[in-house]
């Protein structure tokens, strides 16, 4: 189950292969239903780095992709990436298991607000809607995933983001350089922020 330049990874997407992800209603549609972006040529066969799991993980999660719900605020974030084996194969039906912070830096471990699993479709795309999280003493804004193809071995680490990152006054490169469970192998292609909303990009490989 088992990290500094942004890895080649990222050229994945250098390939001119995207349509843009038509954006999920709050919980109501799976990355199985979704527009997706067409798969983009896969060019790096390392697997994805894992992370601590730390300790506001919660079983049973629901299905949605889609954690912006009711009461939700923060600048918005949009996810969208791949699934793939180590020799570029993209997986159907991975389950990713995402949870994080809200915009205060804060963790709801009563509720499953910002929580939310969901399964890649047939073409191993995923998306997430969500918010940037914020940071919170030790620890630079991250947000938390567990990822499994179907009867296999399960990933946990963590995606962050880059140093211009602009968001709740936080001064991302001293944050980054503070973390040390920072890992820029699972840093997010960050686009630019556009009224409220960012939106990225990050592809999972995984040793199955």
């Amino acid at each position: 189950m088992p990290e500094h330049d942004i890895p080649s990874r990222r050229a994945f997407l250098a390939t001119g292969a995207a349509a843009v992800v038509a954006l999920t209603a709050a919980g109501a549609t799976t990355a199985r239903s979704a527009p997706l972006p067409l798969t983009p040529t896969c060019v790096d066969d390392d697997d994805t780095p894992s992370n601590i799991e730390g300790p506001y993980f919660k079983r049973n999660s629901p299905q949605r992709t889609n954690l912006r719900t009711p009461g939700v605020t923060g600048i918005v974030l949009s996810i969208t990436g791949f699934v793939y084996t180590m020799k570029c194969q993209p997986i159907a039906n991975a389950l990713l298991d995402f949870w994080q912070s809200d915009d205060r830096g804060v963790y709801d471990n009563t509720t499953f607000k910002m929580r939310g699993h969901q399964f890649t479709n047939a073409s191993g795309a995923y998306v997430l809607e969500t918010i940037v999280p914020k940071d919170y003493p030790g620890r630079t804004p991250h947000i938390h995933v567990k990822a499994q193809p179907r009867g296999g071995r399960i990933l946990t680490t963590q995606l962050f983001f880059p140093d211009n990152l602009r968001a709740y006054g936080m001064n991302m490169p001293y944050l980054n350089r503070r973390d040390a469970y920072l890992d820029r192998e699972c840093e997010v292609e960050l686009g630019p922020l556009v009224g409220n909303r960012y939106t990225a990009k990050f592809d999972f490989v995984l040793d199955t």
